[in-house]
């Protein structure tokens, strides 16, 4: 969602394919319990301390930039969340995971445990509540969970089952670690030796985000 202008307190809201579905349901399963807040469009580099009209104008440019139309795609969109740090933090948390690509054969399997980095005064730690993981293309994969977290949320989120019917659709799920196994799919190939697609995960207590390029390649047959 976004909101339509800077004058008046207007919201543009847009529903998910899930979220179309559950309010087609009209069963009360369609409830908002929680919801994010971001700054994408926001250049802070247009903060103006030298404005000449005084500190009440500082910030004119960033008040009067334009806002961006809602619509449900992950991977542009809500990429820089609003959190709150404890006063006086000087590094913003981030994520590592080991990988700057991940590159996985036909088939195989990898566990990925992410920590946050810079977080609540510590070198390096992993968040209580976990981590969002959202595989761009799940036909990739021919498993994607998470592990390590019990909440109702998390359990539906890695419910596994049908996921995808043929088609280039997104995964989420929820966990202190991340599983992937690979596609054993060969007409996914085509003439191609390699699949790509992308990984972003997501610290649900420091709001960090990191997006990976994932490579699946394709074992040849002898």
């Amino acid at each position: 969602m976004g909101y339509l202008n800077n004058t008046s307190v207007v919201v543009d809201a847009i529903l998910t394919n899930t979220g179309r579905q559950l309010l087609a349901q009209n069963d009360g399963s369609f409830q908002i319990t929680q919801f994010s807040l971001s700054d994408d469009e926001v250049d802070y580099t247009l903060y103006n301390p030298n404005q000449p009209s005084g500190s009440a104008f500082y910030g004119e440019a960033i008040e009067n930039m334009p806002i961006i139309q809602a619509f449900p795609e992950s991977n542009e969109i809500m990429k820089y969340k609003l959190i709150t740090l404890p006063r006086g933090t000087a590094k913003l948390p981030v994520i590592n995971v080991g990988y700057s690509t991940i590159i996985i054969k036909q088939g195989a399997s990898l566990s990925i445990t992410p920590q946050t980095l810079n977080y609540l005064g510590a070198t390096s730690t992993f968040e209580q509540s976990g981590y969002i993981a959202t595989i761009g293309d799940v036909r990739t994969m021919s498993a994607f969970n998470g592990v390590g977290i019990n909440t109702a949320d998390a359990t539906a989120l890695n419910a596994t089952g049908t996921i995808t019917i043929g088609t280039n659709v997104s995964k989420t799920v929820i966990g202190t670690s991340i599983n992937l196994t690979a596609t054993t799919v060969n007409t996914l190939f085509g003439s191609n030796t390699t699949l790509y697609t992308t990984l972003i995960i997501i610290g649900r207590d420091s709001g960090a985000r990191i997006q990976i390029p994932v490579q699946v390649t394709k074992v040849t047959q002898s």
